[in-house]
């Protein structure tokens, strides 16, 4: 969560919808952009409501963040946590829902199908992280198309022309995340992101 005093912005950031890519940016083209991890519950992947709660003076910024395909999210979500397991297990320690995801969740399927009744982040929809009281945030992005919302961002915000998107993390989502699933985990992630779904036109195709 990323906020600036002088451009009058809050940056909530969804885990895997490209919020590090997007934090990056910011951090480094904005002068006195600074994270809020230490002031809000829920540190960097802290709620929009959350954020207004603690701090009433941010609700006249311009709020705004991305969501995803809730299947292609999933998916990477279980990839990250493996491919640190692989290459830097020792993070692990310090992140106590890694360390769970890596330890007893390394098949997929189980991922999907249990996953959520286990971790209320795999059951949130991204929808919640980004409305309060009946308001939504001013600008929902998506991964899908984060250079050009981004764009957008960039206008809204006075950046300068040429800023760009360095890609990390989830910004680089696999292509064949449909090819994962079975009829039943399809239908799973369908019932735990049906507000996401129903409220951004996300389908399995």
């Amino acid at each position: 969560m990323i906020v600036s005093e002088e451009r009058r912005f809050l940056f909530v950031h969804v885990q895997k919808t490209g919020g590090s890519s997007v934090s990056r940016l910011l951090l480094e083209h904005v002068p006195d952009a600074q994270r809020l991890d230490e002031q809000v519950h829920g540190g960097k992947h802290a709620l929009m409501r959350t954020a207004l709660r603690t701090r009433p003076d941010l609700a006249g910024h311009f709020v705004f963040g991305f969501v995803r395909d809730p299947w292609a999210r999933l998916w990477s979500w279980h990839q990250m946590v493996h491919r640190r397991e692989e290459r830097v297990p020792e993070r692990l320690q310090h992140n106590p829902f890694w360390r769970a995801v890596a330890r007893d969740y390394a098949d997929f399927e189980r991922f999907v199908l249990e996953g959520p009744d286990v971790f209320r982040r795999l059951r949130t929809p991204q929808l919640d992280y980004l409305r309060f009281q009946g308001r939504r945030a001013d600008f929902i992005g998506r991964t899908e198309s984060l250079a050009a919302d981004l764009d957008t961002v960039r206008d809204r915000l006075g950046l300068p022309d040429g800023v760009a998107v360095e890609h990390r993390n989830s910004a680089r989502a696999p292509s064949d995340h449909r090819a994962q699933y079975t009829p039943a985990m399809r239908d799973r992630v369908a019932e735990v992101y049906a507000v996401d779904i129903a409220a951004f036109g996300y389908r399995f195709d």
